[in-house]
């Protein structure tokens, strides 16, 4: 089991990495002061038919434990579930020491942090992620619910006592949710880490590669990413924007689909994509793109869904929240491994988004 320390202004914690950090939960729970009163583990009904269980059993106290499942799927990080899950902590008794786990992927660890964040103003929770995707939103304290008009868009900042990633969880995912987490560990690599990015292309040829000693290896560098971003800017007010490079037009494609239509990851995939395209027209310079698009088909991530309106997709992207004034502030790469947040007018992102929609089709 490895540990990674995670650092930020308001808070350190640890990242309990391997495949029995369900051992770590108990001493976890035990070690908090004030002590814990009582526990609410939130889950999905996916991940909570496999392992609600093993997570309740793992505490071993005398502790009420009680739970909240919502259905699957990123459609339900909603306020109506959020409303829900803050009407069964009020009804079971949940006070000010009392303690959330968010048990499940980003979705879960996303609307659990919120209402932990906001039921009674603010009390403790731990990260208990359950999919590859969650690598990247289980740390750094971003937790929200989605919006009918944008992903993310009503949350707070609320971190987390601990992560416990029990990377046995992963066993059952099917590939699409690999494929997904996937994208977020290249992101990693291309905004803060080339070698990291040149040893993903050398050793994951296919994501089966991406088990055992290779994805631990690959978890613990780009989760260090995420660590060394948050602790140095933890409420995004600078270089943490850096994170949502593809999530721009990611975020508008979940949005104009619906979300969980489209997995997270292959929309930010998408994203990173046009992203670059757009670094070229920007920096004047060639960056590959032909050659990032063949190493993404290779992983199996998807072209733009066919029918998608350019002036649709850009309205929402002007809701992004590095948006200013109605002006779109995207996440451009001047080389792999350095990025940097750049406005760019509406003429350039509507020319390189229709250019960018063409050759999706015809490469």
């Amino acid at each position: 089991m490895k540990s990674v320390h995670i650092a930020t202004k308001s808070k350190q914690y640890p990242l309990y990495l391997g495949q029995n950090t369900l051992t770590k939960l108990e001493e976890t729970v035990a070690a908090m002061k004030p002590a814990v009163s009582s526990v609410l583990i939130i889950s999905d009904e996916a991940v909570a038919s496999r392992y609600l269980d093993d997570v309740t059993n793992a505490i071993h106290s005398d502790l009420s434990v009680y739970s909240f499942v919502v259905p699957s799927g990123e459609k339900e990080k909603s306020f109506e579930n959020y409303y829900k899950a803050q009407t069964r902590a009020l009804e079971i008794g949940l006070d000010r020491h009392s303690l959330v786990i968010a048990l499940g992927g980003g979705m879960i660890g996303d609307l659990a942090g919120f209402v932990a964040a906001t039921f009674m103003r603010g009390i403790r929770f731990i990260q208990i992620p359950t999919t590859l995707l969650a690598h990247d939103s289980a740390v750094g304290g971003k937790v929200a619910v989605n919006h009918p008009l944008g992903k993310n868009m009503i949350g707070a900042f609320h971190q987390p006592e601990a992560v416990l990633y029990n990377i046995s969880f992963l066993d059952s995912l099917p590939v699409q949710e690999w494929r997904s987490g996937f994208a977020e560990m290249l992101k990693h690599a291309l905004i803060w880490d080339a070698e990291l990015y040149a040893w993903l292309r050398n050793e994951v040829r296919t994501l089966e590669d991406l088990r055992g000693d290779k994805l631990i290896y690959a978890l613990e560098k780009a989760i260090g990413v995420k660590a060394a971003v948050v602790s140095q800017d933890e409420t995004e007010k600078g270089i943490r924007a850096y994170l949502n490079f593809g999530h721009t037009l990611g975020h508008a494609i979940e949005a104009e689909l619906g979300y969980g239509t489209v997995t997270h990851g292959d929309a930010v995939a998408i994203g990173m994509l046009y992203a670059i395209l757009l670094s070229e027209r920007v920096y004047h310079k060639d960056l590959q793109y032909k050659s990032f698009v063949q190493t993404f088909r290779a992983y199996g991530f998807p072209k733009l869904p066919a029918g998608l309106s350019a002036d649709r997709l850009i309205e929402l992207m002007k809701k992004d929240k590095k948006a200013n004034s109605g002006v779109i502030r995207m996440v451009l790469m001047k080389e792999i491994g350095e990025v940097e947040v750049v406005p760019v007018s509406d003429e350039l992102i509507a020319s390189t988004l229709e250019e960018f929609m063409n050759r999706e089709w015809s490469l």
